[in-house]
């Protein structure tokens, strides 16, 4: 039971994170495709504050990565939709106002929507008289996103598989310096999937399960061998920033490579975003065209 007197206002850092490796698998009966990524937490975060109370519920988003035209209704968001699941389950009958500061890009393939729902999610169980536990939790989350669990928790680093609930945590590496290049215009996640599925369709590809080897996530070096994101082929087709940056980012990675150094250059999620990811004081050299902005942030450990 949460104390009588604890407050009723609990702010969390919603942090965004890339996806070293993303394969698609299997359509369901229902249309959701299952996946296997592995997810790294990132430094980037937005800031979510939550506040309970008998006030009418209410969402604001501010901040510099919000865009000019707003984030559409509010009974979209992800963390309302959050918010709503949460008292649901719980059976609490409370309003909410949620308050969300934006520095992660939206649409970006880098997990914002969904880091701001874990972080209402995480935000609630703090604050519930009747918490849920984690179980329950990531059970709410794995209705929100195949992005979501992972972010409702603190792992740095973790691989996962069906709709993303099913985690494995695993060690977390050392720190590595994260280019990102970001665009206005973002990825509408539903419309990558749908190409992947044309796409593969077209070719009449099988679906086929993965093998990796038992340390294939232990070092960056075995990562940056393995990194590789099944909507690179249909995204560039999608978006012309993905389509001139991403030969640049894994230029640069392969030539770091070359020279030793552990490197992965490739687009995070269903993208827009492209990035680099490679050891501190490591020459990320990247001659990009003009509109595509750069964002420097770190793995988070």
């Amino acid at each position: 039971m949460r104390p009588s007197d604890s407050p009723a206002v609990r702010t969390e850092r919603a942090h965004a994170k890339v996806n070293f490796l993303l394969r698609i698998l299997a359509r369901e009966a229902s249309g959701y495709h299952g996946i296997e990524t592995l997810f790294q937490r990132l430094a980037l975060h937005d800031v979510v504050r939550v506040t309970v109370s008998e006030a009418p519920s209410h969402l604001s988003c501010h901040g510099p990565m919000m865009p000019t035209t707003g984030l559409g209704p509010v009974e979209h968001n992800l963390a309302w939709r959050a918010a709503e699941c949460y008292t649901t389950a719980a059976g609490w009958r409370t309003g909410w106002q949620i308050d969300i500061e934006k520095h992660i890009p939206v649409g970006g393939g880098l997990g914002g929507g969904s880091a701001d729902a874990a972080a209402v999610l995480r935000a609630l169980e703090a604050l519930c008289p009747t918490p849920l536990g984690l179980p329950r939790l990531l059970e709410i989350a794995g209705t929100l996103g195949a992005d979501v669990p992972f972010l409702v928790t603190d792992h740095a680093l973790a691989w996962a598989w069906g709709r993303g609930d099913r985690l494995l945590p695993l060690p977390p590496l050392p720190c590595m310096e994260v280019t990102l290049v970001v665009f206005d215009l973002g990825v509408n996640t539903g419309a990558a999937y749908g190409a992947f599925a044309r796409a593969r369709d077209a070719r009449g590809d099988t679906v086929r399960a993965y093998a990796y080897p038992g340390d294939a996530f232990g070092s960056w070096a075995s990562i940056a061998a393995l990194a590789a994101n099944d909507f690179e082929c249909v995204v560039a087709e999608l978006h012309e920033g993905v389509r001139t940056v991403l030969p640049i980012v894994r230029g640069c990675a392969g030539s770091l490579r070359d020279a030793g150094v552990p490197a992965i250059g490739m687009m995070s999620g269903s993208g827009a975003t492209c990035f680099v990811a490679a050891p501190p004081r490591a020459a990320v050299m990247l001659a990009l065209p003009s509109g595509a902005r750069v964002l420097h942030t770190q793995t988070a450990g």
